[in-house]
């Protein structure tokens, strides 16, 4: 079979198309349907007439260096913590007792403390940093 100079050669699409048509196809298989994202609680608003809530008051708990524990300032034994916690407990159910540990001091001692809070009934303990 001879050549003819007036043929040209030409690039066959199809092939390729089917090529790019087929990862089309996987891409689509690959990647889900729904997006997916992070549960929130959108703010809703507050309905006439009514109150707004008492603001929270926090617990914060200071463990010094020296020993001594501080309950949202006010001094307090190690010894009288849990009772004084079951205390504020019983009319402030749910909030959350914050522990802040000053420097130069060791973690057993804010471990100590955490644990009295726990035998307390306190199910939320935070860590404060300066």
């Amino acid at each position: 079979m001879a050549v003819t100079p007036d043929r040209k050669a030409q690039i066959n699409l199809t092939p390729m198309i089917d090529i790019l048509l087929v990862l089309i196809v996987i891409f689509m298989v690959i990647t889900p349907l729904t997006p997916t994202g992070l549960p929130t609680l959108v703010p809703q608003p507050a309905a006439a007439g009514l109150e707004p809530p008492p603001p929270a008051r926090d617990i914060v708990i200071t463990v010094r260096p020296d020993g001594t524990v501080r309950l949202n300032q006010e001094p307090v034994d190690v010894t009288r913590l849990r009772r004084r916690l079951i205390q504020l407990f019983r009319t402030a159910s749910g909030h959350v007792i914050f522990v802040r540990g000053e420097k130069g001091l060791e973690f057993r001692a804010i471990a100590e403390v955490i644990d009295i809070a726990s035998g307390a009934g306190v199910t939320r303990v935070a860590l404060m940093t300066e």
